[in-house]
Parts: C-alpha cells; structure tokens; sequence
C-alpha cells in the first residue's frame, strides 16, 4: 500500500511538472507571437506634445524642480492653441519615415491630458487649453488609417492633481503609509484613465513612466497589467511599471553593450530636448540619426525617436528635415531594417551587421566609403552578395573562411550603404579565428601596402605591436633591417610612428566602430578610420574628459561635439569627431583623442532607466 502510494506520488508530481512547463511554453509562444510586430519594426516615432511647448521649458520638470511654479507653469493652458494642428500630417510623415508605430504622450507628469478625459480632477486641452480640443483622438485615427501601431505614453505620477503624493521636488501633499483612503483614490483616478484610453483607442502598446516614485504595490501594478489586458490581451507594455513590462527601454544613451533582453528599444531625441524648446538647436544631423538606427538594428533593438511639436501643432522644420532623410534611407533598404535580427559582434567584423529573420541573409551596414570589405571566420559559402538599394555589382572572391569584397564606391549611399550577403542556410561563423601573424620585417616586404597597413592595424589593435623597439617616436629612426618593398607603407608607417612603437591594445567592442590602440599611459586613445566617413565619427561610453583631438602625423587639431550627457545619467554622452575629407588618408587615418587622465569607459548593461531626478 505504502509503495503504490509513493509510485501515485511520483506520478502526480511528474503530471504536475509537466503541466507547469507546458503552461510556461506555451506563455512564453504566446509573447513571442504578441511581440513579433515591435521586434520587426525597428523604428518608431516618439511625440512629446502638452503645454510645455508654450515656453518651450522642460516638460512637467520645470515646475518640479522648482526652476518655475507650478501656477506660472499651468498659465501655458492658455497658449496652447493646436490651432495649425493636422494629425493627418502628422501621420503621413511618420509613415513616410519608415517608422512603423507612433507614441504618444496623452498625459506627462504635469497631469495635462490631451484627451478630453472624464476623470476625477483631471486637466484637459478639451476644457482647460486655449485650444478647447481634444487633440488626442484626430491623431490616433489618423496613425490607425495609415495601418501603423499605436503606441500611448502614459505618466503614472500627476504632480497636479490633488490626491497625488508629490507635488514639487521639496512639496509633498501627505504621505502615503498615513493616509491610504487618499492614495487609493488616486491610484482609482490614474486605473480610471488608462480604462478611458484602452476603450477609446484600442492601442497596440502602453508606454508607463514615472514609476520610480511608489512601488510595485503602491502602484497596484499587477491589478493595473490586468485590467489593461481585460481589453487587450496581446497589449505590450515597456518596462517602466516597476518591471512588470514586456521590453526594455534604454533611454538618450546609445548601448554600448548589447542589451542582454530580448526585446528593448532606445528612446532618443533629436536634439537636447524632448519636448519644443524654440532655443535648442543642437540638433544631431541626419546622418547621425540613421546610424543610431542602425546600431539598434545590429543589436537587436528598436529606436524611438522623439519629435516635439509646436504649441500650435506644427513640427518644428529641423525635425521635418531630419523624418525626411529618415525616410529616403528607410525606403531604399527595407529589407535591411524591418524584420532583421541581430548580428555578430566580433573583433573580426568591426562594420556593423543584422540577420535576415531566416538567418539566410547577413546585412553589412558600412558607414564609410571604402574599396575593401573583408569578413574573416565565415566557415559558410555564400550564394549571391549585392548592395540593398544599388544595381551596382560587387565582385568577390572566397577562401580559408574569408570572404573579401571589392566595393565600387561610386554609389554609396550618403549616410550608410548595406551590402546583403546570401546563403543557402544560416552562415556558420568562426568567432574565435586567429589573425595570421607576421613580423616586422615580414610585413615589410609585402608589396600590397592597403593590405600591409590593414593587417599593421589589427595586430596594433591587439597589442601585437610589430614595430615595437624598431621605429622612434618620430618616425625619424627605423630599424636598418626593415626594407620596405612599398613606398606607400613605408610614408605610412612613418607618419604614424608616435602609435607604432609603442602603443597597446585598444578599447573593448562596442565603444567605436573600428580598430584601436592605446598609449602605454593610456591617456591617448588612437582610432584607425577606414576609407572616407559618411559624416563624423562616434565614440560611445567615454567616462574621460577630452583636452584635444588631432589627425595622426599632422599636428592639426580637429573638433568633436557631444550629444546626450545628461546630468541625472551615469551613461556618459556620445561623442563625434570630425574628420575632414580633404585630410583622410588613402590608406587608413589614424586620430588622436589626448584625455584628461588614463581612460575610462562605461559598458554596464541598460534596461529601463529607474531614475532620472
């Protein structure tokens, strides 16, 4: 008796196991199938709209941080017109990005709703704007026209309204642990408008933020996921609601690691400013932004990218220009963008790269213009190989598992070309290939000075210094056994002997696209730029001051600006360094970045941003 009743025992917890795992698979197809729209998408537009327009301050902070009071921040209701407002505008330019879903801001922190909300206390554009519109609604319709998902910002505190615990960074109304009849009345407003939302506009995503302030019980968070499900099953929320969400959200700061979820996006503006701000005009250029979507695109993610509408509702010129350009380059390589999967990271393959969804297809995306592509370890034949967007023809030639292409370059797109290469089945790629190693004298005598100084360049990147103790500082002394077969190299060399003696190793992956070194002191960083940049060259997760940047071998200094250091962030911002066509070497440019003291990178892992007071 006892034994049968151990053997149902076991039964009944190997059925139970079983019944766990199979409830877990078939949750875990069940989001896969609900996220396969965003993991596709790969852009979408971000719109930060609401009464800060006006004077063009800092959305909802202002008054937060005291920098203006809250009732000279709320005399903005009677300046925001929308009277120049057309949602269906709005739309067509969004479409025409590329982008393939819109987010919208329907509430910020200030508690201004830009629908005509029925909820206890609430503001609106409908009853309490100049406008005297709910201007939320014409836009939806119009995103859902055009067949594009609809994404809705939604700010969980409301510093305004009179139930909410805060009010400025040094006012609070009550606290919560004394008064929980107050706060529930609040947490019942804020469930009653995200209610109103979900029926009135049956969105596809739910953007949460400001959940930093109360926790995941305050919040009733849980209870807050399911009510939102009730009219949505498949709705996608981001991470923002004390991580409760579908994906993450890394935001202003490019990753320099790849995310380690599955599904994320980086929310990032044009210039400093989410919403319109009339004096900020540091903007990055569009060439800029269509490399931050191809970062996201060779790591797996989405970029939403803000625009910040006027009081009026027109879209600042700067912005339009830069959707434009956005959509020239969308159009001409979509099967570069939507869909793909992320690439290899490699040390080998310093271009930035995506999978087709069948793995089939790897995606180059070459930010340069250069004559040369070699990939290196692909243990995999390819089939055809041919630009996106270009009839152009590229010969080739495969061997040892390296596969290099010769790149007419007549064609070049102006901000990032793609070569797609084709296989029969997923490539096999050999990440752990050694270089071939040769010495100085070795490399020396090789007549081919484009592939000399490329094979100098990696074994520098390395720390395989090949010159090291055979040239000084200044070129001016060379090893007398070193006989240089090409003259071209031996100009080279020369020219950039202050890295050559004695430089190390370079920086991680991840923080430049290309080969690096370092000084001994580790106070110099130096960046090898293959062929000609498209525009200014980035460096991302640079903690260091920078004193001066200089072209290798001329003395010349050369500008660099910064993007995105925010002051409430760890992420340091990204850097772009100017480098002159006209004084780009025909072999490889070296630059020069001087710090402030031996260098210092940031490379943690982003998900959703907790803080940012």
């Amino acid at each position: 008796m006892i034994r049968k009743k151990s053997i149902l025992a076991v039964l009944f917890l190997a059925l139970s196991s079983y019944n766990v795992f199979a409830q877990e698979t078939k949750n875990k197809n069940e989001d896969v199938k609900k996220m396969e729209w965003f993991e596709d998408a790969k852009l979408g537009i971000f719109i930060h709209w609401g009464i800060y327009s006006v004077k063009g301050i800092s959305e909802s902070w202002a008054f937060f941080n005291n920098y203006i009071s809250h009732e000279n921040y709320m005399k903005q209701l009677g300046g925001f017109t929308a009277n120049q407002y057309q949602p269906e505008e709005w739309a067509k330019l969004i479409q025409e990005s590329g982008a393939k879903y819109s987010v919208i801001t329907t509430r910020h922190h200030d508690g201004v709703s830009l629908w005509d909300s029925k909820s206890d206390n609430a503001i609106t554009t409908a009853k309490d704007a100049a406008a005297k519109k709910d201007v939320l609604t014409p836009f939806v319709s119009a995103l859902q026209k055009k067949g594009l998902k609809t994404g809705l910002y939604y700010s969980l505190p409301d510093w305004s309204h009179p139930d909410y615990d805060v009010n400025t960074r040094i006012k609070k109304r009550y606290n919560v642990s004394d008064d929980a009849n107050r706060w529930n009345k609040f947490v019942n407003y804020y469930q009653g408008q995200l209610a109103e939302l979900s029926k009135a506009y049956k969105p596809d995503l739910i953007w949460f933020d400001g959940d930093w302030e109360h926790n995941d019980q305050e919040w009733r968070a849980k209870e807050t996921l399911t009510q939102l499900r009730k009219y949505n099953p498949n709705i996608i929320i981001n991470s923002r609601l004390n991580q409760h969400g579908d994906y993450d959200t890394p935001e202003q700061g490019i990753p320099v690691v790849k995310p380690e979820a599955r599904y994320w996006e980086l929310c990032y503006t044009m210039n400093d400013s989410w919403g319109y701000q009339h004096f900020d005009h540091h903007y990055k250029t569009p060439n800029m932004i269509v490399r931050t979507l191809v970062d996201c695109i060779s790591m797996g993610g989405n970029l939403l990218l803000d625009i910040g509408p006027k009081a009026d509702g027109t879209i600042p010129t700067e912005q339009v220009e830069i959707l434009k350009e956005l959509g020239r380059w969308t159009s001409k390589h979509k099967d570069a963008i939507y869909g793909t999967r992320a690439g290899v990271q490699s040390r080998f393959w310093n271009d930035k790269n995506a999978f087709s969804k069948d793995g089939k297809t790897l995606y180059i995306y070459l930010d340069n213009v250069k004559d040369k592509l070699v990939l290196q370890g692909l243990k995999t034949k390819p089939t055809s190989i041919k630009f996106v967007g270009n009839s152009d023809k590229i010969d080739y030639q495969y061997d040892d598992y390296t596969l290099e292409l010769n790149l007419p370059t007549a064609n070049f797109d102006p901000a990032v070309t793609v070569v797609a290469i084709t296989f029969n089945e997923k490539p096999a790629i050999d990440l752990e290939r050694k270089e071939v190693s040769y010495t100085a004298y070795e490399i020396a005598g090789q007549n081919q000075a484009a592939h000399a100084i490329a094979t100098i360049s990696k074994a520098t990147a390395i720390g395989s210094n090949l010159f090291k103790d055979k040239i000084s500082a200044d070129g001016d002394i060379l090893d007398k056994n070193l006989k240089f077969a090409s003259a071209d190299m031996k100009e080279w060399v020369a020219k950039n002997a202050e890295i050559l003696h004695d430089a190390e190793a370079g920086i991680p992956d991840g923080h430049y696209a290309g080969l690096s070194a370092l000084s001994k002191d580790k106070q110099t960083l130096y960046l090898f730029v293959e062929g000609t940049p498209t525009g200014p060259i980035a460096l991302k997760g640079l903690k260091n001051t920078i004193a001066r940047i200089r072209i290798v071998g001329e003395g010349s200094m050369i500008g660099h600006d910064i993007f995105n250091k925010l002051y409430w962030s760890s992420t340091p911002g990204i850097v772009y360094i100017d480098v002159p066509k006209e004084r780009v070497d025909k072999n490889m440019t070296v630059i020069a970045v001087l710090l402030d003291k031996p260098i210092e990178l940031y490379r943690e892992h982003v998900g959703a941003i907790e803080s940012n007071l």
